[in-house]
């Protein structure tokens, strides 16, 4: 049996409380997950959908079809609706360390996290974490992590994520590029049961350099690493131009394109599944799976976002829980 889904309400302020009642609506039962949430929040948002306030994740398990289980968790404030509400800041970073306690105690088999603002948790609780991956890996005890975002027709993860342009070049190392690079692999034979996964790597530069002639990135750095992965057994392409990578042929050729930089990797996943793409966080002990979108402040209370992203985020979680299960 596969155990529910923990689902995190993120910023309170955001948009994560309506997207849930809209996935949960949509998906019609087929995925058993759990909200962890204040319920007053629910009751001034939820515009009279049925929730019911569980006190474990089995009781997940017999509720009517159509009603929401949700774990409680008191918040001091309720929602204005209005942007920042750093008050709550706190209590949105607990929800996060109280779904993590629960996978890793076998109360749920996987994640998946709602958006968070992370300049609202730094102004209410000095959250000093760039975000949900790295906030992630110090929870699981682990020194990093590694960001992929899929949908059904790419894969991308960056090696490089939440740093400035003119920082990537000074952080980019062989030894995060390895890290990266197994993370990775192992990632899509044990999850997502691919036994020989096909992995294409970008350069850094135009070109992927033009052997020297706009960044010697590539001769340092990546080409190295790739030739070494590759003795061990890896299927390995490139260093490639990022800007050859990513038309449909081109796809075809790879299980993942692991990318030097944020935007390198987020940007055709974006243009090619705007709606549909979803983050995961590799090289942890358990399943992360979250919406590729944020909190989207102005949309909050109207239900006018986009629940896709949402849905698939829980339809990758379960199915991640299952194939790790077998594996």
């Amino acid at each position: 049996m596969i155990l529910p889904i923990a689902l995190t309400c993120g910023d309170p302020n955001g948009i994560g409380i309506d997207l849930t009642f809209q996935a949960f609506k949509r998906l019609n039962g087929s995925i058993p997950f759990f909200l962890i949430a204040d319920a007053s929040h629910l009751l001034a948002r939820s515009n009279k959908e049925p929730f019911l306030i569980i006190k474990n994740s089995l009781e997940c398990f017999g509720i009517e079809k159509g009603i929401l289980p949700v774990l409680h968790h008191k918040f001091p404030e309720i929602p204005s609706l209005k942007g920042s509400q750093p008050e709550n800041a706190l209590a949105t970073i607990q929800v996060i360390e109280r779904a993590v306690n629960m996978v890793q105690s076998k109360e749920a088999s996987a994640i998946c996290t709602n958006p968070i603002n992370k300049k609202v948790l730094k102004d209410g609780a000095n959250f000093s974490y760039p975000g949900h991956t790295e906030f992630l890996a110090h929870l699981a005890g682990q020194k990093a992590s590694v960001m992929m975002l899929l949908s059904d027709k790419l894969r991308v993860v960056p090696v490089t994520i939440h740093v400035a342009l003119n920082k990537v070049s000074s952080m980019l190392s062989q030894e995060l590029l390895v890290n990266t690079i197994k993370a990775t692999h192992w990632a899509l034979y044990k999850d997502f049961g691919i036994d020989n996964p096909r992995i294409s790597v970008s350069g850094l530069n135009p070109h992927a350099g033009e052997d020297g002639t706009f960044g010697n990135e590539e001769n340092n750095i990546i080409i190295p690493v790739l030739n070494k992965l590759r003795t061990e057994g890896m299927n390995i392409q490139g260093p490639m131009p990022a800007d050859t990578m990513f038309h449909e042929q081109a796809r075809k050729n790879y299980d993942v394109a692991i990318c030097m930089y944020h935007d390198q990797a987020l940007i055709p996943l974006k243009a090619i599944d705007f709606y549909g793409g979803i983050n995961t966080t590799l090289g942890l002990p358990f399943i992360r799976t979250s919406p590729d979108h944020g909190t989207a402040f102005e949309l909050a209370g109207t239900r006018d976002a986009n629940p896709s992203s949402l849905i698939n985020a829980l339809k990758i979680a379960y199915k991640l829980a299952k194939i790790r299960e077998k594996r």
